[in-house]
């Protein structure tokens, strides 16, 4: 059977969607295929897939044929229509880094007045300077041989202990709670790449035509690679430097030969290379090096996003202009722009080290807000929390100094699943988090999903806006077999710290008391049965211009507003904020937005109730006065907003 959809996933099934995508049709017994312009190719092969080049938008079919054929192709059509699928936080839209620039010519242009700068892609933002750690290790060659027939079976039996070699270091490395999340899925990426039957059969043909199994493995590399080259996707392109990254980890087994370690680079100093594997720059030491530069890569690389996720400066992409750093003895660099000076003089050295030094100042001055808790001159304590959708995200929330949870976004949990979660599996979700930022709250939003992100179990209408359509509230409202399990869950979870409950999309009184009826059902069950449970105080997004309308009498019904500037500007200017025609609309400093939100905030200040806010707007310094003014109480934003606004609010009471 077989089922053609569009593809939503960002930016298409470049090298993590794609190998998510593989583990969950491997999960399957069927044989599963995908298709794209008549061509089709296994759903179980990471290589084949990407070469397929699927991109964001285009029409593929899912065709499966086995006993749970029907069930892999609702699993699979409910992940490529998934615009986040595949997604961690540091490849998500919002952190992209755009498109890859290509290599500058060998005639670099002149850097800060030296002959002796050059240019690449600016790949990871921030300044550095340091001394120069040259990493060129030696290249691999095969043994130029052909081998006797005799001699064939054995090579491919060496050839594949080496492969699983790799396979078990990768797995040791995933193993690893010191990789960080970001690391962990290029590592995973990389691991299926040693274990596809692309290379692994390409490389096989090769010796089985007589090749050594180095440079079976040096060829199969360099033929994959080159397809990547060859697709017109960006993405793509930076996964040819993957490929030939395993085969060299191969080679290196197989010649019984250690890569050459990272493990001696100094502190402060700046990684040059040819090439680094994202395998080798995920195990070095990372809080060492100062900056990247590097022949090969661009902005969409696996090192870019790793720098990236470090805070990393790095300038890619220098082609064999990086030769000419081989002897340097320093190097400064602008991730920012792409510059690369070697053994800056005087006065380039002062400019580097003077905006190292402020970049540095500037970290440090805000670190110190991390545990401040601040307050107003009248004596109002103000809480700056987190924006998170998963468990992975509680340590940086923490390490910024969260004051709790001001959205926790549940759609999460059940985008990455197969099947709905369990009451069980939301329960131990929620209870854990509640236990991590205890005694501080924690707001978690019921399931806010619409046709615009469907999820598997939930089958979606065909809307003509999904905006408008049958979400948030409105959908929990009518599957209560779905929003019941939830409710259940976060009552168990309320004994283990301060869970609050936020409902999204409210429009109508009459959704808020019908969840209350709900809520009151579920704890007499779970009362009835026997389990430990606690009461939630309940609240509202305010979204929708409705809400901002019946806010005197919403406040009578909840306990707490938290105004979501993201939608409620978009429904208040009637401008689509995906829609880039009318993005200068969105702009929550237009005077009917800033009204919106002072009339909520009024509203809930009067019936004397918590009013806070959600959106990304709570972390802009030059707009949280204003929403202080308003008698805001709770700001909640990315948790590298955090010591800033923290430090905004502390500023303003010392003004006052």
């Amino acid at each position: 059977m077989e089922r053609s959809t569009i593809v939503r996933v960002h930016e298409g099934l470049h090298a993590r969607p794609a190998t998510r995508f593989v583990k969950l049709a491997k999960a399957f017994e069927s044989d599963v295929e995908l298709v794209k312009d008549g061509k089709a190719v296994s759903a179980k092969s990471s290589v084949k897939l990407m070469l397929l080049a699927v991109k964001e938008n285009q029409e593929v079919t899912v065709r499966a044929n086995g006993a749970d054929a029907i069930e892999a192709i609702e699993a699979l059509i409910g992940y490529l229509e998934n615009p986040k699928a595949g997604l961690d936080d540091e490849d998500t839209p919002a952190n992209d880094a755009g498109k890859e620039a290509a290599p500058a010519p060998q005639s670099a242009p002149v850097v800060s007045g030296q002959a002796n700068g050059l240019r690449g892609v600016a790949a990871s933002e921030g300044v550095a300077i340091g001394p120069a750690f040259a990493h060129f290790p030696p290249d691999i060659a095969g043994q130029g041989r052909m081998l006797l027939a005799e001699e064939i079976s054995g090579e491919i039996d060496r050839f594949r202990a080496a492969v699983a070699a790799v396979q078990a270091r990768m797995d040791r490395a995933l193993a690893q709670a010191s990789l960080s999340a970001g690391d962990r899925g290029i590592v995973a990426a990389l691991r299926d790449i040693a274990a596809d039957d692309s290379l692994t059969g390409e490389a096989e043909k090769a010796i089985k035509g007589g090749n050594d199994a180095v440079s079976a493995t040096i060829t199969a590399a360099s033929t994959i690679a080159a397809d990547f080259s060859a697709v017109d996707d960006h993405y793509l392109n930076a996964r040819a430097d993957d490929v030939h990254a395993v085969g060299r980890q191969i080679c290196l087994v197989l010649l019984g030969q250690d890569d050459v370690s990272l493990e001696s680079i100094p502190q402060g100093a700046i990684l040059i290379a040819d090439d680094i594997g994202a395998w080798d720059l995920a195990r070095a030491p990372l809080k060492r090096i100062g900056g990247v530069v590097c022949g090969h890569g661009g902005a969409t690389s696996h090192i870019a996003i790793i720098a990236r996720s470090h805070g990393i400066p790095a300038v890619l992409g220098l082609g064999d202009q990086v030769n000419a750093l081989r002897a340097a003895r320093e190097v400064a660099l602008d991730g920012n722009s792409g510059q690369v000076i070697i053994d800056p003089d005087a006065a380039t050295r002062a400019d580097f080290a003077g905006r190292v030094e402020a970049a540095a100042r500037e970290r440090a001055g805000l670190v110190a807000f991390k545990t401040v808790t601040p307050k107003l001159a009248d004596g109002r304590v103000i809480e700056v929390a987190a924006n998170i959708g998963s468990l992975e995200e509680i340590e940086a929330a923490q390490e910024a100094g969260a004051m709790g949870v001001g959205l926790f976004r549940t759609e999460l949990l059940f985008m990455r699943h197969m099947h709905l979660p369990s009451e069980d599996m939301q329960a131990e979700t929620y209870a854990a988090l509640a236990k991590a930022f205890a005694p501080y709250p924690v707001i978690v939003r019921t399931l806010d999903i619409g046709g615009d992100k469907p999820i598997a179990g939930i089958e979606f209408p065909d809307e003509e806006n999904p905006f408008l359509g049958w979400r948030g509230i409105r959908m929990c409202l009518d599957r209560p077999d779905i929003f019941k399990r939830q409710l259940r869950a976060l009552l168990r979870a309320a004994i283990h710290g301060n869970i609050k409950v936020m409902l999204p999309m409210v429009s109508d009184l009459g959704e808020v008391r019908r969840t209350r009826v709900l809520v009151d059902e579920c704890a007499a069950e779970l009362k009835a049965e026997g389990v430990p449970h606690a009461t939630f105080d309940l609240g509202v997004m305010i979204e929708t211009p409705a809400a901002v309308l019946i806010a005197p009498a919403l406040a009578k019904e909840v306990a707490f507003f938290s105004i979501g500037t993201n939608d409620l500007t978009q429904y208040i200017m009637a401008a689509d904020r995906l829609n880039p025609t009318v993005a200068k609309l969105n702009d929550v400093t237009n005077p009917a937005v800033m009204s919106a939100i002072e009339l909520t905030a009024r509203a809930g200040v009067a019936a004397g109730i918590m009013v806070g806010m959600c959106g990304e707007a709570a972390g802009r310094p030059d707009l949280i006065p204003a929403f202080l003014e308003m008698g805001l109480t709770e700001l909640s934003m990315s948790p590298a907003s955090i010591q800033r606004a923290k430090k905004t609010i502390t500023a303003m009471a010392a003004g006052e």
